[in-house]
């Protein structure tokens, strides 16, 4: 079983930045994709960024393409979603995620990850 806990979100002003983390617990990400989700009140909830366990390759939503990145730690344990030139519409809650799977891939689909963090609020002011 993994455990993930999302930090940094909060409120911002339009233009201004994030850092969010995911903190993995109970066992190592260090062979397992990630991706960041986010939902919107009444929203589906959409995939933003993934990585694959390696590091190499790595997938965002073409809305902020530029914008943010991510990146993870694996001595730490920890992936990051860095977000930069933020705007009202990233307004969401944003979830941290676990796929299982190990290798060059990324996964872009809600079903394709087995384990989810609780979610950090991210609000953008305009």
């Amino acid at each position: 079983q993994v455990q993930l806990v999302e930090s940094g979100g909060g409120l911002v002003q339009a233009g201004g930045s994030l850092r969010l983390s995911c903190v993995a617990s109970g066992r190592t990400i260090r062979a397992s994709a990630m991706g960041w989700f986010r939902q919107a009140p009444g929203q589906e909830r959409n995939i933003v960024t993934a990585i694959s366990s390696t590091g190499d390759n790595t997938y965002y939503v073409d809305s902020v393409k530029g914008r943010f990145t991510i990146s993870r730690d694996n001595a730490k344990n920890t992936v990051y979603l860095q977000m930069n030139s933020l705007k009202p519409e990233d307004t969401a809650v944003y979830y941290c995620a676990a796929s299982g799977y190990s290798g060059t891939y990324y996964y872009t689909s809600v079903q394709q990850y087995g384990y989810w963090g609780q979610g950090t609020q991210v609000t953008v002011s305009s």
